[in-house]
Formats: C-alpha cells, sequence, structure tokens
C-alpha cells in the first residue's frame, strides 16, 4: 500500500517538473516561470527560469498582507544578555524594510554584495532578509572565525558593504568584533565602501570616520525600502564552506528554487504549519542559520526562535526546556553535539522534569553522525521521536530524513532513514558503477539535483565542475561514504576527503595543516579528526620538526595550536599537538592519514602494503597513547 511519502517520492523521479510546480504554485510571484527546469546547459541546471519573486516579500509582506501581521515572527531568546524580545511579523517587515532603506543610503542596489559578520542577534537576520529584499547577495561569515579567514571572504566575495556589532558574547566572555573586522579589512585586498555597526551595550566599537555607520543612526534617517523583484535564477546568498585546499567554496543559492524547496520541507519533514513554532538551534553564520531559523520557518508563516547562548552554562544544561516550555516550541532542530553536552551535564534527565513540554513533538539533529546512545537518550527521557538526518552546506535542505509530515518511519538507529523526494540517492564504486543494496560505497546523487540546492560556486563554475560533478560523472559527489539497505534506508559511514565535523561545523584540516606549516620550527606536518565523545571529531596535529631545533616541544605546541586559533577561530576546537620523528606515508609519499585515525580511535586497522616501513606505526601508537589516544592494533 502507498504511503504519502512513497508517492512523493516517486513523482519526484519521475516527473520533477509537475513535481516542483506544484510546490512553486504556494509561494508568490511577481511573473511565473517560463520553464521549471532548464538543463539548456549541462551540468548547470537551473530552476524556474524566467520566473521573478522576491525571496523577502515571501517571507514578510506576505503574511503580513495574508492576516499575520500580528503573529509572532521572531523570538529573540538571550539566556547571555537576559534578553526575551518578540517581532510580529508587521514589526520585522518594517524592521527589515527601514534597514533596507540603511544599505541603499550606502549605495547597495540589486546584485552587490553584503557580507554579514554578526552574533547570534535579531539584527543579523533583519541584515539578511534587509539584502533579500533589495536583490543584493549576502554572505554571512560565523562571528567566531578569525581576521585571516574572514579577510580570505572579503576578497573573494567583494562586499560593497559589511554590516557587524560591537561584540559577540560566549556564555560569559565578551568577545570584540570590531577590532577583527578592522584587521580583516587591513589584511584583504578588497575595501568595503562602508561598515554599518550595531553599538551593543557589553563594548562600544571604536569607528572609523568616513567608512564606519551606527546602525541606530543609520536607521533613523533611512526611508522604508520596497521589495525589489528578482530573477528566481539570481543569487540570493553567498555561504563559504571548508575546501580542501584551504581556500574556503562560495557555496551560491539562489532566489527561486530556494524559496520552493525550503517552503516544501516545513510541512514535509518538519511536519510545520504556519503558526507552528520551531527552533533550530544553530548560528546564523551555518547553513542551518539560514535555512531554518531566517528563510523556511518564515516562509511557512511560522515563528522562529533566533537564540543567544549555549546548552550547557547559560545558565544551565536545562536551558534548551526551558526555551521549548516558555516559547511553546513543536519541533527543535540541532546537533548531536548539543545533546551529548546536556547529557554529560544531566545524565540522569533530571533537569527536564522542571519544565511542562506538552507542546513538544518532534527532536531533529544534523549537522553530524547521531550516534545511538545520544538518540535513545533523548528518546527516553522526553518521550518524542527523535529524527537524525543528513544533510550539507551545499545542499541547502536535507538529502535523507524521516519525513515526518509525509510517513513516519521505523528508525534505525545510525541511518538518517531514507532520501528526501527530490533526491535521487545512490551508491557507486571507483568506476562509477551502482553497487548492490547494503554494499559501501561512495553515496552520490543522480543530476539534477532538486530546487534549492547550489547552481555553483561564486564567480568559479570550473571548481563547482571539479569539486562535486567530476569525479563521478552524471552524479554530485557528496564526499561522503556509505550504503544503502534493501529497505531503502541510507547509512552515511564517513567522509571521503580532509573535511572532518567538529560539533556540526565542517572544517578543513588541510587549511589547519596550512597553519602549522607556517611555524619556523615545523618541517611537515599532518592533521586529522578523531572520535570525541562530546564533538563527534576533533582535530589534532602531529609536528615533525625540522633539523636541529633545540626549544622545548611543549612551547612549540602551544605556538601552533595558538596559531590555528588566531588564523582560524576557536571554532576550530584545535587544542592538540604532539611532535613525532616521522609521519607514516606510502611509498609515493602520501601520508596514511586513515591509517593514523583508525589508530587514534582504537579501530583494528590493516597495515597498507603500500607503506614506507611498518614500523613507523608503532612508534605512532606511542605518539598518540601521550597524548590520550589508546591506540589499536593491526589485524
Amino acid at each position: 500500500m502507498t504511503n504519502a511519502y512513497d508517492a512523493a517520492y516517486a513523482e519526484s523521479l519521475n516527473h520533477p517538473e509537475t513535481f516542483w510546480a506544484k510546490a512553486a504554485q504556494a509561494c508568490h510571484w511577481y511573473k511565473q516561470w517560463d520553464k521549471v527546469l532548464d538543463d539548456s546547459d549541462k551540468p548547470f541546471y537551473h530552476w524556474f527560469s524566467g520566473g521573478v519573486v522576491n525571496t523577502c516579500y515571501n517571507a514578510l509582506d506576505y503574511h503580513v498582507e495574508n492576516g499575520r501581521g500580528d503573529q509572532a515572527a521572531l523570538i529573540y531568546d538571550s539566556p547571555v544578555t537576559d534578553t526575551i524580545k518578540q517581532y510580529t511579523y508587521a514589526q520585522l517587515r518594517d524592521e527589515v524594510a527601514r534597514f533596507a532603506g540603511v544599505l541603499i543610503d550606502q549605495g547597495v542596489t540589486k546584485g552587490d554584495r553584503v557580507l554579514i559578520y554578526m552574533p547570534m542577534i535579531p539584527e543579523a537576520a533583519i541584515a539578511m532578509l534587509a539584502c533579500a529584499r533589495i536583490g543584493a547577495i549576502h554572505s554571512v561569515v560565523f562571528g567566531g572565525f578569525a581576521a585571516k579567514e574572514l579577510a580570505t571572504r572579503i576578497n573573494d566575495a567583494k562586499p560593497k558593504v559589511i554590516v557587524s556589532a560591537s561584540c559577540g558574547i560566549e556564555v560569559k566572555k565578551v568577545i570584540p568584533y570590531k577590532p577583527l573586522l578592522d584587521k580583516a579589512i587591513d589584511m584583504a585586498a578588497s575595501k568595503p565602501q562602508a561598515c554599518i555597526v550595531l553599538q551593543r551595550p557589553m563594548v562600544k566599537a571604536e569607528m572609523i570616520d568616513g567608512r564606519d555607520v551606527d546602525w541606530q543612526a543609520g536607521m533613523v534617517k533611512a526611508r522604508p525600502a520596497d521589495c525589489v523583484p528578482v530573477a528566481a535564477t539570481d543569487p540570493l546568498y553567498i555561504l563559504y564552506t571548508s575546501g580542501t585546499t584551504g581556500q574556503p567554496k562560495g557555496v551560491v543559492r539562489d532566489n527561486g528554487g530556494h524559496l520552493v524547496a525550503l517552503k516544501w520541507t516545513m510541512k514535509a519533514i518538519y511536519d510545520i504549519d504556519p503558526g507552528d513554532v520551531f527552533w533550530a538551534a544553530s548560528d546564523v553564520g551555518w547553513v542551518v542559520g539560514h535555512s531554518y531559523i531566517v528563510y523556511a520557518p518564515l516562509f511557512q508563516g511560522a515563528t522562529t526562535i533566533l537564540f543567544e547562548g549555549k546548552p550547557v552554562g547559560t545558565p544551565d544544561a536545562g536551558v534548551f526546556w526551558r526555551v521549548i516550555s516558555q516559547h511553546k516550541v513543536k519541533s527543535l532542530f540541532t546537533a548531536p553535539t548539543a545533546f551529548r553536552a546536556i547529557k554529560r551535564e544531566d545524565p540522569r534527565g533530571e533537569l527536564i522534569k522542571k519544565y511542562d513540554l506538552s507542546c513538544f513533538k518532534i527532536l531533529f539533529l544534523a549537522g553530524e553522525r547521531s550516534d545511538p546512545d545520544t538518540i535513545q537518550w533523548s528518546e527516553k527521557n522526553l518521550n518524542v521521536p527523535v529524527i537524525d538526518h543528513w544533510w550539507q552546506t551545499e545542499t541547502g535542505w536535507a538529502i535523507a530524513a524521516n519525513c515526518m509530515g509525509l510517513h513516519r518511519f521505523p528508525v534505525k538507529y545510525g541511518s538518517p532513514t531514507k532520501a528526501v523526494p527530490g533526491w535521487n540517492l545512490q551508491v557507486v564504486d571507483n568506476d562509477n558503477r551502482r553497487v548492490a543494496p547494503g554494499e559501501i560505497g561512495a553515496l552520490v546523487v543522480k543530476l539534477p539535483l532538486p530546487p534549492g540546492t547550489l547552481p555553483t560556486l561564486w564567480q568559479n563554475d570550473d571548481r563547482f565542475v571539479e569539486s562535486y560533478l567530476e569525479e563521478f560523472p552524471g552524479y554530485y559527489k557528496t564526499a561522503d561514504a556509505g550504503f544503502i539497505d534493501a529497505d531503502g534506508y541510507a547509512y552515511v559511514m564517513a567522509r571521503t576527503d580532509d573535511i572532518i565535523n567538529v560539533a556540526g561545523h565542517r572544517l578543513s584540516t588541510g587549511a589547519m595543516e596550512e597553519v602549522l606549516s607556517d611555524h619556523p620550527d615545523v618541517a611537515e606536518c599532518a592533521v586529522l579528526g578523531v572520535e570525541d565523545s562530546l564533538k563527534g571529531q576533533v582535530p589534532i596535529g602531529f609536528l615533525v620538526l625540522k633539523a636541529g631545533v633545540k626549544r622545548d616541544h611543549a612551547e612549540i605546541q602551544r605556538e601552533v595550536v595558538q596559531m590555528v586559533r588566531d588564523r582560524i577561530g576557536p571554532v576550530a576546537a584545535f587544542k592538540t599537538a604532539t611532535v613525532v620523528n616521522r609521519l607514516p606515508k606510502t611509498r609515493s609519499g602520501k601520508i596514511l592519514r586513515g591509517t593514523i585515525q583508525k589508530i587514534a580511535d582504537n579501530k583494528t586497522y590493516n597495515v597498507p602494503a603500500t607503506i614506507d616501513d611498518p614500523a613507523i606505526l608503532a612508534e605512532m601508537e606511542v605518539a598518540l597513547k601521550s597524548i590520550g589516544y589508546a591506540g589499536a592494533r593491526p589485524n
């Protein structure tokens, strides 16, 4: 007997244009599309070609004009500042329209880039929506990134204006943003015409005459701006993600496909109806914050929570339950790391019992592999479905999930359930041949990708093809390995490149190696991700020193840790480095990172046939034990 999921999945693959045209009818268009799927320039596919739309209108104005003006659109909950503030749809529209006027006053027009470097405050969402309102392209950079990383993104996006705040808050620590921003601009070859800075009461930023504009002063002078119609295929935003070369990749998201896909997902995947309260406990600097804090809930006419705090320590491990209870949250979406931290602080779930969670219906986890123990702890203590789902910055929304608005499948621990409608997920071997059910291979998606995914990389079509389409012709390479079982459940086992997943943040070990190799005493190095019970993975570094270096090893290790912190930021969680005499390599000179990783994770491993000297693996075991990793034995 066919269920709603099976019917939707079949139609999405067999008749994708019909399927997505129906979904698009739920959105507002100034002009309907000429073609649902434009495949005239393969492998560059475009959805809703000829259509004219505005993302901000669909997020705000549409709902005000259709009776939701007095409904809560956004609730800002900040335990770190003891602040709760609510914006109705009408209030948020008015704030966004006025800040769009501020951007216009600084010369921003359709197609210009605006870089946003802000903490988790309402003004971050307001700035994003204001860009969308006037057809500008925003690029949000997570506030935890250091000046060098910020400068790299400034050089690539070439923003006309940068929007920032005087500081961010990490639990009880205040982090001034303006010195980081000023340093990044000094380092960057591309200079913005203006910086709009929100002064927060904790820290007053030093302003530069002629360049810096005070947010509040600008808002007083500005005239509200109307929505600017844009082509469905025009870029909405650029979001940078780690690249294997250390050079970040600017993932592009278009307006039309993004709107249609994300609005569809709110009911189909998350079972959220207009008026429901949805909370994605992430950051606007990451794709989850873009898709499910700012855009998708507002497209759906729901209420979104913007939370400035941590799952523990602000003030305790019960803060998530307080937010859910107080704001009547129906569904929460967060990373497994958050629940591992809560579980560590409150293993018996005693704090959960303090709150009325009768409003809470579903917990969604994503951003990294969800371990069965965390899922089972959550199921037991919350008594709601716990749904693991899998997606990427590039995809913009879930590749595989238990689609709770279509049909609830039984949970299989370790699996994000089945491919979501629109995703022709397959497993292939190195020769691009499909493998049998249960057989591990490369997880790939048959082209074309569904709406809302990346059409290309910012001003780099060649790298887009090379990074995602070249290795498996006809498919999008997820760079994840795994399998699909006989029931159609997908299992994501491991990354196939050097991107590691630290607390839901995708970080490049290659970028960290570039930092380590800059140390004057380091001859060569390797960074790899090892299993961590809290963060999923953490990076550790191995240093081979230059001949003749007599300095204290502990001092060198402290220096490289600080270098990574300075250049990439605390988000990298790079805290451990150790000096070794040599690194295990193949005879061709390739470092055997996978073997080192298995030793560190205490997994059995086969001695690679290509290793230049097997004796070095015993040395690696000793080195790993010295920094707290048990080490494994070969088969």
